[in-house]
């Protein structure tokens, strides 16, 4: 093994001043200095980071690597001691391997198609253009988070599960909290417990009266309502969340970036690309974590098997050596093939309806308000930590003249 290879020493807790969108400074460094990066875990694994893109999409793409909770003993931030991790609960398949994790996703791929999202279109449109006529009536100022970037994906998602709108306060609330990176152990619990009772008794709803949506297309196969739960937590969090966070910080990002905010305005379209650049730029779910499971030769090094390696998808997408000037935001740019929705068999299942969503509500609301800008000056906006699985605003003030 190389005596000159790299090491992390603590995962980094904030960003620069001054650079909410950027990767933490200590993880753009460990990638100038190669892709892989030895990383001591605060309980003394000896474990991985990886910053590269190609060798996080061989990783992703690589059963040797594994995605399965009952591995994940050994957290980048917190030492643990002895506590042993359960699998994770039926359903939620965002934490197991095949053959486990395709039992979940394969019966949802159908739901998720190209072909049904663009369907979806017309109402994202309907919701986004209400959204941003109640803004206007209520202006000239906003809290963009709240009036746009979380009802907007969290209608859309209910709708599409068959969940009641007006349930939507609870948990909402119930996984800021635990994907929001703020609260402790106990408070983080009780909110994924609450979530879970919550959707516990919606299957029972679609068991005895079942509606035009997908938990209710699924009560038809051999998976048991406990099953069920785990996969509309799955679809509820990642549905919501993912998207709000995007949008938010999306808007952000353009109003910090005038000429590409007008680029966008001048020429709808941009939009697709647009999109795409956002998603690369600000990559909101920065990291993932998987487990060897057996030796395997990467970058250069053998990774032991029962090492815990962390990916970092946000330095993986400002990868220099995949992308032209990485850090610096260009609607135009040619080149694809982010990250930012994962890659193997664990990327987003709801990856398409994202973009419609984003393509939808982000040139509305900038034709809408030609003159949107910050109503506080930009480091008094409140960003979610480094502690969040994903990353993003909590509140963003907008003003704009009438």
């Amino acid at each position: 093994m190389s005596e000159s290879l790299h090491t992390v020493t603590t995962m980094p807790a904030a960003r620069q001043p001054g650079c909410p969108f950027d990767p933490p400074k200590e993880l753009i460094q460990a990638r100038e200095h190669g892709p892989i990066s030895r990383f001591p875990f605060p309980d003394g694994h000896q474990g991985w980071l990886v910053t590269g893109y190609d060798l996080i999409r061989s990783i992703l793409a690589d059963p040797r690597f594994s995605s399965r909770k009952e591995l994940m003993g050994h957290h980048p931030l917190v030492d643990y001691g002895d506590i042993e991790v359960p699998p994770a609960p039926p359903g939620e398949f965002l934490l197991m391997d095949e053959p486990q994790h395709g039992r979940y996703r394969k019966p949802l791929v159908g739901k998720f198609t190209v072909r049904r999202m663009r369907l979806l279109t017309e109402r994202v449109e309907q919701v986004t253009a209400e959204h941003l006529d109640a803004m206007e009536k209520a202006g000239p100022t906003a809290d963009l988070v709240t009036a746009f970037a979380k009802p907007i994906p969290s209608i859309i998602i209910c709708e599409l599960l068959g969940v009641p709108y007006e349930d939507r306060g609870s948990f909402q609330d119930n996984i800021d909290k635990f994907l929001g990176g703020e609260v402790g152990d106990e408070e983080l619990i009780a909110a994924y417990t609450a979530t879970q009772q919550y959707l516990a008794e919606l299957v029972a709803a679609k068991r005895a009266n079942p509606t035009d949506d997908v938990l209710s297309d699924l009560l038809d196969s051999d998976l048991t309502d406990e099953e069920l739960r785990g996969m509309a937590l799955i679809l509820l969090a990642a549905g919501f969340d993912t998207t709000a966070n995007m949008l938010a910080l999306g808007t952000f990002a353009l109003l910090q970036n005038p000429e590409q905010l007008a680029a966008l305005r001048a020429e709808p379209a941009l939009t697709d690309g647009a999109v795409e650049e956002l998603l690369r730029y600000l990559s909101v779910a920065k990291q993932f974590a998987r487990v060897a499971l057996e030796d395997v030769e990467l970058g250069g090094q053998t990774i032991k098997a029962g090492s815990t390696v962390i990916l970092s998808l946000h330095t993986a997408n400002r990868d220099p050596e995949r992308f032209t000037d990485p850090h610096v935001l260009d609607l135009r740019r040619q080149e694809g093939g982010h990250l930012a929705f994962s890659h193997g068999i664990h990327q987003c299942l709801g990856q398409q309806l994202a973009r419609v969503e984003m393509r939808v509500a982000l040139p509305a609301l900038v034709s809408r308000f030609p003159t949107l800008r910050l109503a506080v000056p930009a480091e008094e906006v409140g960003l979610r930590p480094e502690t969040a699985d994903i990353y993003g605003v909590k509140s963003l003030p907008v003003t704009w003249d009438v």
